[in-house]
Formats: structure tokens, C-alpha cells, sequence
């Protein structure tokens, strides 16, 4: 049996524009319009705390498939920046795995979603060490004949990093598959800077000012930002999150501590399929385009579909469902 391709993707007009792909993915208007069947995955769903070490934890949503069939296997998915194991793209793509009879993780990562109150420590997107030890912890609750992994925009990003470290903690993972993953941060940064609508940037910063917000009140006895910082534009307030909460020492070896461009993904060696469009106005398709991939990593770049939408019709569904269905279940056979 073949397996859908993006090239397979075709939208009718004018959910041909990546624009309105981008913006209606995410959308209240999606949620909405989505069939009840697209939230199955929040029904039975248990709420797990993931120790990750230190007295931190991580928090994510089980829910095992009640097909009355053997499990297929366990599938773990992780949102992007600032999106939750509830957002639209998680609930549907989950809720799709469910029905093939697969039992569903949902991971949030720190400070996303619910969990702000959690750790006292403030998210950036180079923690991809607690995120190996609770995929490491979710794969020891959980175990199943075949675990596959898959990501949204940054969590792409993350899950294509921990894949490339499962192998060395010999973890069980066995496929990865990124939907639209931010490949070389430093470009994206620029590009949502100079060259996208100033609506995606806007879009941006208010959920991420709201999420700090939540996360100063959740911990008032710390200092995680003063007033004027938060005023600053996503370059600067990223620069004064990174000299006051990391140790990298600058804006730039920050941003370069989680690209995986070029030649970085030679050090992943399992099966993993990476998916985006060419008219993705948040992450730019050079960088996908400059990739120098091992054969076991498939590259597939759509010609529309936005920045993870990949909508098919007006009622909201998307095409990545059906996609990362087939290549699950794939390895699953």
C-alpha cells in the first residue's frame, strides 16, 4: 500500500493561500467547525505528572484505545510554542490515531498549557534533556510493541532532537514524524521579523506575554521578567530571557542550541519522516531545502499547506491526519 505524499495535497481554492492555511489552523472558527469525533481523544483521558528529575515534572494526557482490538502501539504527540496537549492540531490528530486503535500520549512541555505552576524554572526550547527522560518515563509507564513520536512546529523541533538522542538512552522509539518542525531558529526569528505579515509575530507575542504572565503569577516570589522587557519585540525580550535565565551568554548561541539545520539530523537512525509546505510563512522552506539528511529521515516538502494547517475543505479537517495515520500504522505492520 502507497502512503499519502504532500504532493497529494490539494486544497481548493483559496485555501490555496499558505496565509489563510496558517491562520485558520489554530483558529476558534476550526475548533468549532471540527466534528465532534475530532476531540474523542480528550474522552477517558488521565492526567499523568512525568517526573523528569530535580523535582520537576512535565504534565500530559493518557487516553488507551478502546477499539476491543489489540493495541496498535503507543503514539506520543507534542504541541508547538505556546500551544497545549488541548490545541486543535493535537486533539485531531490524537482522536484520529484513537480510532486506528492507537493509546495516545499527549505531552506538555514546561510551562505550557495548565502546568505553569509546576516547576519554578521558566521554559526555553534548548531543555531537550527533560523531554529525553520523560519520553524515556512515558515509554516505562507505557509500554507498548511499537511507540512512535510526533511534533508540530516546535515540537518537531523537539521531537526530531529526542529522537536523535533515543538511540543512546536506548529508548524504545521506533518512528518520528515532524509536521512543519522550525529548522535553523536564527533564520525563523529573522524571517517572522522581515519578511512575514506582522500579524504572525502579533500573534506570537501575545500568547507568549500571556504565558508569562501566568507564570509570574504562579511564582511571585520570583523575578522572571521586569515591566519593560515584556514591552520589548520577540528579538529583544528573547535576548533578555536568555541572558537572565540560561547560561548560553547571548541571543545568538541560544538560538543556535536548538537548530537541527544542515547537517545536524546525521545523528538520527531511525525511521522519520519530516513534513512542510513551500508556502509556510512562519518557517521558511530554504532551510528545509539545505538539509543533509541520512536515507532513513524522508523529506517532504508540499507545495500548500501553510504553517501546520494542511486544511482540505471548509469543514476544517486536515490532510495530516490521514498522513500521519498511514505512517504509523505502517510501522506498526
Amino acid at each position: 500500500m502507497s502512503l499519502p505524499r504532500g504532493a497529494d495535497f490539494h486544497p481548493p481554492w483559496p485555501l490555496r493561500s499558505g496565509h489563510i492555511q496558517t491562520m485558520l489552523s489554530s483558529s476558534g472558527i476550526r475548533r468549532q467547525l471540527l466534528p465532534k469525533r475530532a476531540h474523542r481523544v480528550q474522552e477517558d483521558a488521565r492526567e499523568v505528572l512525568v517526573d523528569v528529575g530535580h523535582g520537576d515534572r512535565l504534565s500530559g494526557r493518557y487516553t488507551a484505545q478502546t477499539t476491543g482490538n489489540e493495541s496498535r502501539g503507543l503514539a506520543i504527540l507534542f504541541h508547538g510554542w505556546e500551544g497545549s496537549v488541548d490545541s486543535t492540531y493535537v486533539l485531531q490528530t490524537g482522536s484520529r490515531l484513537l480510532e486506528d486503535g492507537w493509546d495516545i500520549f499527549r505531552l506538555n512541555f514546561r510551562d505550557h498549557g495548565d502546568s505553569h505552576g509546576l516547576n519554578e524554572a521558566l521554559f526555553h526550547s534548548c531543555r531537550i534533556d527533560e523531554v529525553v527522560i520523560a519520553l524515556g518515563e512515558i515509554c516505562r509507564l507505557f509500554p507498548a510493541k511499537v511507540t512512535g513520536l510526533a511534533g508540530f512546529s516546535l515540537g518537531g523541533n523537539f521531537a526530531l532532537r529526542a529522537a536523535m538522542l533515543a538511540t543512546r538512552e536506548a529508548m524504545p522509539l521506533d518512528y518520528v514524524l515532524a509536521i512543519c518542525p522550525i529548522i535553523d531558529p536564527a533564520e525563523g526569528l529573522f524571517s517572522l521579523e522581515s519578511d512575514a505579515p506582522w500579524i504572525y509575530q502579533a500573534y506570537f507575542m501575545r500568547k507568549w506575554r500571556r504565558s508569562l504572565r501566568q507564570k509570574q503569577q504562579a511564582f511571585p516570589q520570583e523575578t522572571y521578567f521586569e515591566l519593560a522587557e515584556l514591552n520589548q519585540n520577540m528579538r529583544d525580550l528573547t535576548r533578555s530571557l536568555v541572558l537572565r535565565h540560561t547560561d548560553f551568554g547571548s541571543l545568538e548561541a541560544y538560538l543556535d542550541g536548538y537548530s537541527i539545520a544542515g547537517d545536524r539530523l546525521k545523528a538520527l537512525h531511525i525511521p522519520a519522516t519530516i513534513l512542510t509546505s513551500r508556502d509556510d510563512p512562519v518557517i521558511p522552506v530554504a532551510a528545509f531545502d539545505q538539509l543533509d539528511l541520512p536515507a532513513n529521515v524522508e523529506l517532504d516538502i508540499a507545495r500548500y499547506g501553510g504553517h501546520c494547517g494542511f486544511i482540505r475543505d471548509f469543514g476544517m479537517t486536515s490532510f495530516t491526519d490521514d498522513y500521519i495515520a498511514a505512517r504509523f500504522n505502517a510501522i506498526a505492520r
